[in-house]
């Protein structure tokens, strides 16, 4: 491989001796602004400079920066290469000018000559953010699938479901933006049995319409989960936003999704608000909230709680997440009672080694008004839900990848414990064959039962790329603790997905399982169409 590169240069040499006319320009810049997606450089002129192409720190030879769009005095660039970078380092650019061609900045042009300059406006740092803030960005899916079980003992089962998504912002680069998720599931050959199923489902996870009046100040109304206040989930009404710098604040009011059917409810009134502070640089990033609740069943106080969400990311190495809930309402008194608390640290020792460690505590959730017949009961129990895991990937040597992690999950009555032991390696290139090989070993340990399942999954592409295939068997070993009988249950399947075009996917899976005497085969279909909004050409 060494001696290719050293051919390349020689050839360059001499092809550069033999078209010494041309010649190698560079311009000169700096690094004026760095936000958690772009970082923003500013030059005398960038006519020379073209989205695609890439920046280098001075000093460096490694490119580090993306051009992703420009004005006629910035480039707003994506890192790469993991460079490290700062406010006002030094940035160059290099070009080549051809001899046939003329270098733009060098041309003189008579004055009295009639051109029409169709440059854009120089525009300031903060213009360029506000230009590129209300950009419009289209992002959606639709996909219908079909899940048909085939039973030579039991009942047929099919199901076909569609899923939509959307994800518009800043339509027309207005200050509106529009999403939604909704799902349809449809039933087909329902019988009718003691607790009889719904033979159509209808659910809209999120429908919202937001509005931006500036980059600080934002509004939404309908159905969407707020990210800072997830644990909330869906809430139909208005949500408003603020920011000052690294703080803001936010405010809530509206209602929760009906408990049976996920429609509207406005008899489940919810308001509170929240603040918190998000600061962001090269090494660091971090956005921590604390908020206050209230939600109502009519007229009467139903929960009241607080809660604190953290997460952050230091010096890309480090990833923590941390949130807790704390209820200081009953309709006894003001009593606190931590109802939940979730932690998880991520650590990439180097490229080949990471770990994983989170915990997990729960308590059932009491809502004084919807569960005011099992109050006395609930309370007495106060049943803590409990959970540990960690999880290790390593990457030993070239084209190996091993991993195991280990689970427990309990609670405060002995109740529900579970374990679970799960291992895998992964060859990511396999020789002749081409393609990847994987293999895993699960083992599951219940109140009431033990289960090992070992696993082998050969996956490759085909057709230019555009075919994926996936071909695997799985042993399962079921053992009750009140039972002296083993069961084995065999699956042998494959999948295959292909890439129609470059946003319409077809995928298609199939699955026997054989249990003693008894077969059953499953197919899973599904297309999906992708589309995003057209980019605008820069003018």
């Amino acid at each position: 491989m060494i001696y290719k590169y050293i051919s390349i240069f020689f050839i360059f040499l001499i092809t550069s001796g033999v078209y010494a006319q041309d010649s190698e320009k560079e311009i000169f810049g700096s690094i004026s602004f760095i936000t958690s997606k772009n970082i923003y450089v500013n030059f005398e002129n960038t006519t020379n400079i073209k989205i695609g192409d890439t920046l280098r720190l001075f000093g460096k030879n490694t490119p580090c920066l993306l051009v992703s769009d420009k004005s006629s005095s910035s480039a707003v660039c994506t890192l790469i290469n993991d460079c490290e970078i700062n406010k006002g380092d030094k940035i160059i650019f290099t070009y080549i000018v051809l001899a046939d061609k003329v270098d733009p900045l060098e041309t003189d042009i008579d004055e009295d000559l009639n051109i029409n300059n169709t440059d854009p406006p120089i525009l300031s740092n903060e213009e360029t953010e506000k230009k590129l803030f209300y950009t419009e960005k289209i992002k959606g899916r639709i996909s219908v699938s079909s899940y048909d079980n085939f039973s030579e003992t039991r009942e047929d089962r099919h199901r076909i479901n569609s899923r939509f998504y959307l994800n518009a912002n800043h339509i027309s680069d207005s200050k509106f933006s529009f999403e939604s998720y909704i799902n349809y599931t449809n039933y087909l050959n329902q019988k009718e049995t003691r607790s009889p199923q719904k033979s159509s489902l209808f659910r809209v996870y999120n429908l919202a319409l937001r509005f931006d009046p500036s980059q600080t100040l934002s509004f939404t109304v309908g159905r969407r989960i707020n990210p800072k206040a997830s644990s909330l989930g869906a809430i139909d009404g208005l949500q408003a936003e603020k920011y000052f710098g690294k703080f803001y604040i936010g405010a809530i009011i509206g209602s929760r999704p009906d408990f049976k059917d996920y429609n509207l409810n406005l008899d489940l009134l919810e308001y509170g608000a929240y603040f918190g502070m998000e600061s962001n640089s090269e090494r660091f990033y971090s956005q921590t909230t604390i908020g206050i609740m209230e939600q109502r069943n009519g007229s009467q106080i139903d929960r009241r709680y607080s809660y604190f969400q953290h997460s952050s990311t230091i010096a890309r190495n480090l990833n923590l997440f941390g949130s807790f809930e704390l209820d200081f309402y009953s309709n006894t008194g003001n009593n606190v009672r931590l109802t939940s608390l979730y932690m998880s640290a991520r650590y990439r020792f180097s490229r080949k080694f990471d770990l994983t460690l989170s915990y997990d505590a729960r308590k059932r959730i009491i809502y004084y008004e919807t569960d005011k017949t099992d109050i006395e009961q609930l309370l007495e129990n106060d049943i803590s839900r409990q959970g540990v895991r960690i999880r290790a990937n390593l990457k030993p040597i070239k084209h190996i990848i091993v991993g195991a992690s280990y689970g427990d999950r309990f609670q405060s009555d002995d109740q529900n414990k579970s374990n679970n032991i799960n291992a895998y390696a992964t060859l990511t290139k396999i020789p002749i064959v081409l393609g990847e090989f994987s293999t895993s070993y699960n083992i599951n340990t219940t109140n009431y039962l033990k289960s090992q399942i070992i696993s082998f999954r050969h996956s490759r592409t085909m057709i230019d790329g555009n075919l994926n295939a996936n071909f695997y068997f799985r042993l399962a070993n079921y053992s009750y603790n009140n039972s002296s009988t083993n069961i084995k249950q065999n699956y042998i399947g494959a999948d295959f997905s292909y890439n129609i075009t470059r946003t319409l996917l077809f995928s298609l899976s199939g699955e026997m399982s054989q249990f003693e005497q008894e077969n059953n085969y499953r197919i899973y279909t599904k297309i999906i169409k992708r589309f995003y909004g057209k980019k605008k050409k820069n003018k």
